[in-house]
């Protein structure tokens, strides 16, 4: 299950629509919780860095990535995952995400967005490797 903050969530579905036609992406920061809860307390916005068409892929700066692991330190939070969205498609992993998916452990939130409004978001956890598509509880918390 993940928790995740209605203005949090708020702010990734804006982000998806500024960035329409092309994917928004950024960093999640939260913690693991008993019972395999994962809580998102923040969300980090990114530019874009993938090379070739933005429309249907995505990838986080790294040096947006280093300075928030600089940030958080040993602190409680860490990096939990990343949030993406897919222009005119469902908010479901596509190829290219498992290919890309090299931190099974990692939450993915991926927001569908059109050119009238995003949402849904649906949250999952992906494995390259055993090319496995877990999909999660996401569960929005005032």
């Amino acid at each position: 299950m993940i928790h995740v903050p209605q203005g949090l969530l708020a702010d990734i579905h804006a982000q998806a629509e500024h960035a329409y036609p092309k994917e928004c992406c950024g960093l999640l920061v939260g913690r693991a919780q008993p019972g395999g809860t994962v809580a998102i307390v923040r969300a980090v916005a990114s530019p874009n860095t993938a090379s070739g068409d933005t429309q249907d892929t995505f990838e986080i700066d790294p040096q947006v990535r280093f300075d928030l692991m600089r940030d958080l330190g040993r602190g409680p939070d860490e990096i939990v995952g990343h949030y993406h969205s897919h222009p005119d498609h469902p908010p479901e992993p596509s190829q290219t995400d498992m290919d890309m998916a090299f931190e099974p452990d990692f939450v993915w939130l991926i927001t569908k967005v059109d050119t009238s409004s995003a949402g849904p978001t649906r949250a999952w956890r992906l494995n390259r490797e055993t090319r496995s598509v877990q999909p999660l509880t996401l569960v929005t918390v005032p």
